[in-house]
C-alpha cells in the first residue's frame, strides 16, 4: 500500500469537509486492493440530513487511488447532484448542501484550458447535463457581482469589530445563510444574509424566512443621502426653466 496516497486522500478528505470518520475505511478498501470502490457518510446541516456517495479508483498500476467525484443528496428533498473533482480540489461537502439549497458558492474554477478563475456559481434546476447532472451555472468577474456594495450599506451590528467583514464575506463566499443583527428604527433585529449574484444583491431575511427590505436596515448617513438626493432631484423637476437671455445664442 502506498502510505503517501493513503495519507494524500485522507487530508483531501478534511479539506473537502468530510473529516476524520472516513479514514479507517478508506484504509481498508485500498489494502484490499479494489480497483473501485465506494465510501457512504452523512452529514445534518440546519436540522437537515445530507447522504454522501465518495468514489474511489484505482490507477492503471494499482500503486495510486483517486477520488474523482462524489453523489449528494438531501434526504428529505428529492435532490441530489454529482460533484467532481479536480486535481484534489472541488465543492466541500457543506457548499454542495448549500447549493442544492438554492444558494450561491464563490470558488477557483479552472477552464478546458487550464486556466484558473474566480466566480459564483449556483445549480442551475432548468438545465442538465447529458449524464442528468444539474448544470452549474458561473457568475464570472466580467458580471460584476460585489455583495459587500450592498453589506457596507446595512448597520450591522459588530461589523466594525476587527475581522468581523472578513468573517461575513468568507460565510457568505462558501454559499451559508449568514446570521447578523442589524438595527431597525433603534432595535435591533436578528436577520440572515445570503449572496444573490444572479440579481445583483443580497437576500435578506428574518427568522421566520420572510423577506425583509434592504432599506429598512441602511445606516442612517445613508439614509440622510438617498433623502438628499431625492429632494435634489425634485427641486430641480420643479423649478422652472430659465428664459434665455437677451442677444444669448440658441441651440436649434
Amino acid at each position: 500500500m502506498n502510505t503517501e496516497n493513503l495519507s494524500y486522500l485522507q487530508k483531501q478528505l478534511l479539506n473537502l469537509g468530510f473529516g476524520e470518520k472516513l479514514n479507517q475505511e478508506l484504509k481498508k478498501n485500498i489494502e484490499a486492493g479494489k480497483k473501485e470502490f465506494t465510501l457512504l457518510t452523512d452529514q445534518e446541516y440546519n436540522k437537515q440530513q445530507v447522504d454522501y456517495t465518495l468514489y474511489y479508483k484505482a490507477g492503471d498500476n494499482n500503486e495510486m487511488y483517486f477520488f474523482n467525484k462524489y453523489d449528494a443528496a438531501l434526504r428529505d428533498k428529492e435532490m441530489q447532484q454529482t460533484f467532481y473533482i479536480n486535481k484534489g480540489s472541488g465543492i466541500t461537502a457543506k457548499e454542495a448542501y448549500n447549493l442544492m439549497e438554492g444558494r450561491a458558492v464563490y470558488k477557483q474554477l479552472e477552464n478546458l484550458e487550464g486556466e484558473k478563475y474566480h466566480a459564483w456559481v449556483v445549480i442551475d434546476k432548468e438545465n442538465r447535463t447529458e449524464n442528468g447532472n444539474f448544470k452549474l451555472r458561473p457568475f464570472t468577474e466580467g458580471w460584476n457581482y460585489k455583495p459587500e456594495r450592498a453589506i457596507d450599506k446595512l448597520d450591522i451590528v459588530g461589523i466594525g469589530e476587527e475581522g468581523a467583514r472578513e468573517k461575513l464575506m468568507r460565510s457568505l463566499e462558501k454559499g451559508n445563510r449568514h446570521q447578523v443583527t442589524a438595527m431597525k428604527d433603534g432595535k435591533e433585529v436578528k436577520l440572515y444574509l445570503e449572496a444573490n449574484p444572479a440579481e445583483h444583491r443580497v437576500n435578506l431575511t428574518n427568522w421566520k424566512g420572510e423577506a425583509q427590505q434592504l432599506e429598512h436596515y441602511k445606516k442612517s448617513e445613508v439614509k440622510n443621502e438617498v433623502k438628499k438626493g431625492q429632494k435634489q432631484t425634485q427641486s430641480e423637476e420643479a423649478a422652472p426653466a430659465k428664459k434665455p437671455r437677451k442677444g444669448a445664442r440658441q441651440s436649434v
